[in-house]
């Protein structure tokens, strides 16, 4: 398994009337943690889709055991689940306070490889397959990589 750290402080914008973060930012922090983690393994989406490849949302979960607010620095845990991807790829995720032990949310997201010309799901580039093989192989996790260790 490849794990990340990603960090984000929370904004006034994402907290709610009550003061703590709306619920629906969470994806938000997933996509953002998940997008660093492919960038530090050396793999941008932005990369993917120049090619006509784009990854949607096939399956989401949520979990909530706690309340962010205003000013937290957090810490998203991003997992990535079952090794080299072949047509889908499964990610984890834990959010905590940064230097709190108690876990605020956790969730999944399962995505696709699917080829915009087709129009359909497709197999994981090479590029995809070789990154991860790469990272694997290596024993390398992308928050190795990370300056937010």
């Amino acid at each position: 398994m490849l794990t990340h750290r990603y960090r984000h402080r929370v904004r006034y914008r994402e907290c709610d009337p009550m003061g703590v973060v709306y619920h629906t930012h969470y994806l938000d922090h997933f996509e953002a943690a998940r997008t660093e983690a492919l960038r530090e393994m050396g793999l941008a989406y932005t990369e993917l889709e120049e090619t006509g490849i784009i990854m949607p949302v096939i399956d989401l979960a949520v979990q909530y055991k706690g309340s962010a607010r205003y000013d937290d620095l957090l810490e998203i845990k991003t997992t990535f689940v079952g090794g080299v991807p072949r047509v889908r790829v499964r990610i984890e995720y834990e959010v905590r306070r940064v230097g709190a032990p108690e876990v605020l949310v956790t969730g999944h997201v399962t995505l696709c490889f699917f080829s915009t010309a087709r129009k359909r799901p497709i197999p994981a580039p090479p590029a995809v397959v070789e990154v991860f093989e790469r990272a694997l192989a290596a024993g390398v996790s992308p928050s190795d990589l990370s300056p937010l260790r």
